[in-house]
């Protein structure tokens, strides 16, 4: 029996729930077909997920076909609950990636697909409500080939060769035996699919089941079994609780098996390629229970070999993203909240106790980097949008019982720099030394924070250098314009020294620290914001108000497209001016408008003097970002500022090239 997991994704009201709906309905895995509009849906089973008819929480399901057992897992299709999907994609060995038919690719379509390559994850297509006005089969077919892939291939044609002369040429080696043979293997077939050298896609209509049954079988003909080492291996991929509270880890084991009362070991880690934190001490905790989930229903079992999702309890030191046993470190996450928002607890609530349930959150969902300003005693929370606010309000009162208002929402912005320059840093109170040169380089959009180190072990020992590198990605570096995190940089070790005898581990975290915040005060920073990439369908009367307010937003649009009555918008702008955009268009549309904006990345700020000046931000009395340097002269260390650092090093500057 062939075991596959199978990730479905899509933009929202694209048909994902109901298509995972009919597929196990057709698979048997179900006996009444539910419907998202019915509120019964097999896996929006959570009662805020009925209510809003949008999947908030992944959840999977167990497909049996006639010769494979799929693990279906269903993601969150609304932009808000994207980081809940991009989690999943750590353990998909397939995605099956579902578009409308009648709206065609969506901006949050090209953010999926982009984290489809991110991750290397093989990918179906399914363009759903082909039944709908304005779905045409060929034009679809064109549009993915232009915008995602010219490997997409139309699988439901019935002239095979028509299907084998599109897949020859994707592929040298198939194309020649292809030419001798006038036929090609379903083999080679899955093959290319499994490369992604090959996109399959299908046609039909969800609910109504048209292209569904075709589809299921496709996935049984075109898939393949990944191949596992024997040594365990498991990537965890959500932590949840049960109705009863009880703490959940879900993961897929990638290596060997797992066993209920396996002991699982995690110990401080000394390979500087992690990008989640290593725990603070090392734990072993003993697995309890292991769960086979499908919707809200759950098994027991006492074993699960690779290739398995399952969640187990007894672990409670686990976080989303870690790696266990011999699996390779994951992504660090692409995605990320773009909104700050204060967190106002009823005056009679106690903090401390609020805090608390709120690190439960955060354990389940990372990305609220829960935070408490200690200056302003204030508790702050990250969030992607307003939908994602309101769950998490409803959600704070049914979990913990606390009705929580918000603040307005600030922008979360980010600083890089524009040209090359090193940054150091030393530490050397007394009985102390450490010392340490970076090259901090700009990177390109998206790239976020890139280490690397080019010093000679003859000079610096690699256990130091790893410790290094180690510091530079344990903390989140501060900018010196408004005191956001730094991003889309390459910073490499350049020279470091130790002393054989003063020299302790901290003191390199001192020095790191010291020489990074060192380079970006002698840096030009760039301020980032976040930019959306939106669609905006509305009424052709209403365009030119609609172009007007874009140009003011410091946006920019492609030209305007025409269908029917309607006119369709395509263009970036600042999260800043647009993220209340849709309750203009709302107004002004008569409810006949529609705005679809997803996070683009990070672009330089549009009005950076602006926020600048109003974060009045001084780097220089930020003490725990210092740029200054300590060094020792007659048995006592003393401050040096960081102006006057390069003067006092005991290594020699690096020498940038000659600029041609």
């Amino acid at each position: 029996m062939k075991r596959i997991a199978i990730g479905i994704l899509a933009h929202v009201d694209a048909g994902k729930t109901t298509l995972s709906e009919g597929m196990l309905y057709l698979g048997g895995a179900i006996k009444k077909w539910g419907r998202v509009d019915h509120q019964d849906a097999f896996l929006d089973n959570d009662q805020l997920e009925k209510e809003r008819g949008i999947t908030v929480f992944s959840k999977q399901a167990i497909l049996p076909l006639v010769n494979t057992e799929i693990t279906l897992v269903d993601t969150p299709g609304h932009v808000d609950f994207s980081t809940e999907m991009e989690r999943t994609l750590q353990v998909l060995d397939y995605a099956i990636l579902v578009i409308s038919g009648s709206d065609g690719i969506q901006g949050h379509t090209l953010t999926l697909w982009h984290l489809l390559e991110r991750y290397g994850i093989p990918t179906f297509f399914f363009i759903n409500k082909m039944d709908l006005p304005g779905a045409d089969h060929s034009l679809r077919m064109a549009e993915l080939k232009r915008m995602l892939s010219n490997r997409c291939v139309d699988f439901s044609v019935e002239n095979p060769a028509s299907l084998w002369d599109e897949i020859a040429v994707c592929d040298d080696g198939v194309m020649e035996q292809y030419l001798e043979t006038g036929t090609i293997t379903k083999e080679q077939i899955a093959q290319l699919i499994q490369k992604r050298q090959v996109f399959a896609c299908y046609f039909g209509s969800a609910l109504k089941l048209e292209g569904v049954r075709e589809f299921c079988q496709g996935l049984e003909e075109y898939t393949l079994s990944p191949v596992y080492p024997e040594q365990f291996a498991a990537q965890i991929y959500k932590i949840a609780r049960d109705s009863h509270g009880t703490r959940l880890t879900y993961l897929k084991v990638t290596g060997g098996s797992l066993k209920v009362k396996s002991v699982i070991t995690k110990q401080k880690l000394e390979d500087p390629g992690h990008v989640f934190p290593s725990p603070e001490e090392d734990w072993e905790e003993k697995v309890d229970t292991i769960r086979l989930y499908s919707g809200e229903k759950y098994r027991t079992v006492d074993e699960v070999p690779a290739g398995t999702l399952c969640a187990v309890t007894g672990l409670t030191r686990t976080y989303p993203g870690e790696s266990l046993g011999m699996q390779n470190p994951s992504h660090s996450p692409f995605l990320q909240p773009v909104l700050t928002f204060q967190l106002i607890l009823p005056e009679e609530y106690d903090v401390p106790t609020a805090l608390r349930d709120l690190r439960q959150l955060e354990e389940e969902e990372p990305q609220l980097h829960v935070l408490w300003n200690t200056q302003l005693q204030e508790i702050h929370v990250q969030l992607m949008g307003e939908i994602q606010l309101q769950i998490l309000k409803e959600l704070i009162v049914r979990r913990f019982g606390i009705n929580v208002q918000f603040g307005p929402g600030n922008i979360l912005y980010r600083e890089t720099i524009s040209d090359p320059v090193e940054g150091v840093g030393h530490f050397e109170p007394l009985r102390h030394y450490a010392e340490v040169h970076l090259l901090l380089e700009p990177g390109q959009p998206g790239s976020g924070l890139q280490f690397s180190s080019v010093c000679s072990e003859d000079i610096l020992a690699k256990s130091w250098q790893h410790l290094i590198l180690t510091h530079l990605r344990e903390k989140e570096h501060l900018g010196v314009l408004t005191g956001s995190p730094i991003t889309d940089m390459k910073i490499t070790l350049l020279n470091g020294q130790a002393h054989l005898k003063h020299t302790e581990g901290g003191d390199f975290r001192q020095a790191t620290y010291r020489a990074v915040r060192q380079g970006l005060m002698r840096a030009k920073s760039v301020l980032l914001e976040p930019w959306y990439q939106f669609r905006l369908e509305l009424p052709s009367q209403n365009l030119g108000r609609a172009m007007s307010d874009i140009q003011r937003m410091h946006g920019s649009f492609e030209s305007p497209q025409t269908q029917g009555d309607f006119s369709i918008l395509i263009g970036t702008a600042p999260v800043s001016t647009m993220r209340d955009y849709s309750l203009d268009v709302t107004s002004y549309t008569g409810g006949k408008g529609r705005l679809f904006c997803t996070v683009q990345g990070y672009f330089p700020c549009h009005n950076a003097k602006e926020v600048i000046a109003q974060a009045a931000y001084d780097p220089e009395r930020d003490l725990e970002n210092t740029p200054d340097s300590v060094f020792c002269a007659h048995g006592a260390g003393f401050p040096v500022k960081w102006r006057d650092v390069p003067d006092y090093m005991h290594l020699p500057a690096y020498k940038f090239p000659a600029k041609l």
